[in-house]
């Protein structure tokens, strides 16, 4: 017999954040494995950022979805507030307890960010004996945060963020995140916390979405197209914490062009979707780095967030694909699981103790590099152009990514796991 389970993600397509797909995932895959999911979001008419109708197309006509309204950003940013969960904390609390009130629910799922819905966790199980689970898809307090002064935007939300995430988690029937760092970090911050409660999940990728590229046609309007080029894409974004990653790289791509100026000739490197927003057309995050480098002439960047299905087809129009992550242990990039399974050949460059990496290398198909400090990092410049040479040159030697290492993180999968979560809390 099905259980209910209400999935409160104020962010769900047709919205392009990248943090809708666990929630997608979930109330695509749940169904086949005894859950029956509600999923509770902001209705996309209050949505700031451009919509992609192609991603909701993905989410099963079957899956019931409720929507509230919120306050308007117009009108409530001249006072400082624009998050999305803020503006419509109260219809969503309305609605929440609306659901508890009326049907029989199971299991209560928070998927963040945005976090201040989590609020609601004591008032849940204290009224309704519901178990809740919490699942950070990154840090709430982090040390990126830490960096900021108090009286900044960024610097007040990390003050809030430590006042309230004790409070949340503590109302946690169960804690997940997508990374055992990011689980130890939080369990250090509160030694109460019983750890047997906690998991790691990564987000995971659906290989279905792919089915979906046969509308599209196999080419992508953000790959340079001719035989005389080798694309290498990267797609999604550039943040402070990658920036020493990206920094080496692009050092590298110099070292290519002094060693090997007929490769560097041949090959273009796609970074797409660069700024994570999908109305900035301007924002370039790399091509300035590119030029103090002098490798601009072989780099195309696109600013804004693309269309889900399309960042897809531009992987997949792709001669091979370049992953570049941040200087963080904790870090698990979602998106190297559609980059897998796009069945490109990779180049990856991940700090040492990062699950990306080991996830990587396990699953070969690519020539995976890592680092463990700036010094070790700097020192990588020469293998890097190295690798570069032979994935632009030789791709068929890198074989193929093992599915057998990546389909335990397909979407049904990462459900099945989540189901066995919910089976197993207790209020």
């Amino acid at each position: 017999m099905s259980k209910t389970c209400i999935i409160v993600s104020p962010y769900f397509p047709p919205s392009t954040l990248a943090g809708v797909h666990r929630a997608r995932h979930l109330a695509k895959h749940l169904p086949a494995v005894g859950w029956d999911p509600i999923v509770l979001c902001v209705d996309e008419v209050f949505h700031e950022e451009q919509l992609d109708q192609g991603l909701a197309r993905l989410v099963p006509g079957s899956v019931e979805v409720v929507k509230v309204p919120a306050l308007s950003a117009r009108l409530t940013r001249p006072f400082g507030l624009g998050e999305i969960s803020l503006r419509a904390f109260f219809p969503l609390r309305r609605k929440l307890f609306h659901l508890l009130d009326s049907r029989k629910v199971d299991c209560v799922l928070f998927t963040g960010s945005p976090y201040y819905p989590m609020l609601l966790s004591g008032c849940i199980r204290r009224t309704y004996s519901v178990p809740v689970v919490l699942d950070f898809q990154d840090p709430w307090v982090s040390a990126w945060g830490s960096m900021h002064s108090r009286w900044s935007k960024s610097g007040l939300s990390h003050f809030l963020a430590t006042i309230l995430e004790p409070r949340v988690v503590r109302h946690a029937s169960f804690i997940t995140s997508v990374s055992e760092t990011q689980n130890a970090r939080l369990a250090s911050r509160y030694r109460w916390l019983d750890s047997s409660a906690m998991a790691a999940i990564p987000i995971g990728s659906d290989p279905e979405d792919f089915a979906a590229l046969h509308s599209l046609g196999s080419a992508s309007a953000h790959t340079e197209q001719g035989s005389e080029y080798f694309n290498i894409s990267y797609v999604g974004t550039i943040w402070p914490a990658v920036l020493p990653t990206l920094r080496v790289f692009l050092r590298a791509i110099a070292l290519l062009r002094l060693r090997h100026p007929s490769v560097y000739r041949r090959i273009r490197l796609n970074f797409i979707g660069t700024t994570a927003n999908p109305n900035d057309y301007a924002g370039y995050r790399v091509l300035p780095l590119a030029e103090e480098e002098g490798v601009a002439d072989v780099i195309r960047e696109v600013p804004q967030r693309i269309p889900y299905l399309d960042a897809l087809a531009a992987l997949k129009s792709s001669d091979a694909c370049m992953m570049i992550g941040s200087n963080e242990q904790h870090y698990t990039a979602s998106k190297i699981f559609p980059y897998l399974m796009s069945g490109r050949p990779f180049l990856s460059l991940f700090h040492r103790a990062s699950s990306a990496h080991e996830i990587l290398s396990a699953a070969g198909g690519g020539l995976s590099l890592c680092f463990s400090g700036q010094n070790e990092l700097d020192d990588l410049v020469v293998e890097i152009c190295d690798a570069l040479c032979l994935i632009a040159c030789d791709p068929e030697s890198l074989g193929r990514s093992n599915p057998d290492v990546y389909i335990r993180f397909s979407a049904a999968n990462i459900a099945e796991r989540f189901a066995e979560v919910f089976d197993a809390v207790r209020v």
